[in-house]
């Protein structure tokens, strides 16, 4: 039984046979393994990265962010490698912008607390 069902019959050619052949197939199953892992494995991730670059070159501030540590905080200054974040009233961190796992959108924080409000009190 195949993982993938169309698979079998598409790389029935490659089962090694008799003679020389049996070199190219293994040559053209390894190539096919390369294929999957690039699309599978490789190219999303660096998809992410990009995007995640962008994001990090996009910080300014009054942006809402979570650091890689799970500190949620707004941007009040940004310089090239490092933003400086307020977490509470009188409380400012300066972190790296490497660093920052990802900005809360305005949108994201508007939808939870629509969420949070149906919520009983008692």
């Amino acid at each position: 039984m195949s993982i993938i069902p169309g698979l079998a019959p598409a790389l029935a050619f490659m089962v090694p046979r008799e003679g020389a052949g049996a070199g190219t197939a293994f040559l053209l199953q390894v190539g096919a393994m390369v294929l999957i892992f690039y699309f599978v494995l490789i190219r999303p991730q660096q998809k992410e990265a990009k995007r995640h670059q962008q994001t990090l070159a996009a910080l300014k501030k009054g942006d809402e962010v979570v650091t890689g540590g799970g500190i949620i905080g707004t941007v009040v200054h940004a310089a090239e490698d490092r933003l400086t974040i307020k977490t509470a009233d009188n409380t400012r961190l300066v972190v790296q912008r490497a660093r920052i796992a990802q900005r809360i959108n305005a949108d994201d924080a508007k939808a939870g607390d629509k969420k949070g409000s149906g919520a009983k009190k008692g």
